[in-house]
């Protein structure tokens, strides 16, 4: 903000003290750049949030992630052989032969999760044509409630037809 007339020392008496002198000059302060986490990488805890994701994606695995690469502003997850498929959707048996997930506009945002790749983890997504997209990806723990949860009652979760996240009212 500049700095307001009525306070210019010019206003008053040299001898005063009534004067503040600007501290930094005219230079305006820019907060450092905030990276937004990648929508995909937003983890809900709770095992309704995580049913609810269930719902509005294609198809749940638990997988490795074997290597992760960043090409044309997205990144390309490539899946370890083994893999546990816990909702196959609309896949078919070469869908999960050679998985490859794509997260969309994710070359650039920050996903805590994926920077280590080491463990498994509970990947969901969408088909759409013959790509896979990445939905929402969360580390594979053994010992949280919540995810256990989840994953035992995904199938008997009333899931609604109209789901926000599939008609784009859910975005961010």
């Amino acid at each position: 903000f500049p700095w307001p007339e009525m306070l210019h020392c010019s206003k008053f008496p040299s001898d005063h003290e009534l004067c503040i002198a600007v501290q930094f000059g005219n230079s305006k302060a820019t907060p450092p750049p905030v990276s937004k986490i990648c929508t995909q990488c937003e983890m809900e805890n709770k095992a309704d949030g995580m049913m609810e994701q269930m719902c509005s994606s294609d198809f749940v695995v638990k997988m490795r992630i074997k290597e992760m690469t960043e090409e044309n502003g997205e990144r390309r997850l490539v899946a370890a052989q083994k893999k546990k498929v816990l909702k196959l959707g609309p896949l078919k048996r070469k869908d999960t032969k050679k998985m490859v997930l794509h997260m969309r506009n994710a070359a650039a945002c920050p996903c805590p999760q994926l920077d280590s790749l080491t463990g498994n983890f509970l990947v969901m997504g969408r088909k759409v044509g013959s790509r896979l997209l990445l939905l929402a990806v969360y580390p594979w723990q053994k010992h949280n409630k919540e995810m256990k949860f989840a994953v035992k009652f995904m199938f008997s979760y009333p899931c609604p037809l109209y789901h926000p996240l599939l008609y784009g009212a859910g975005q961010h």
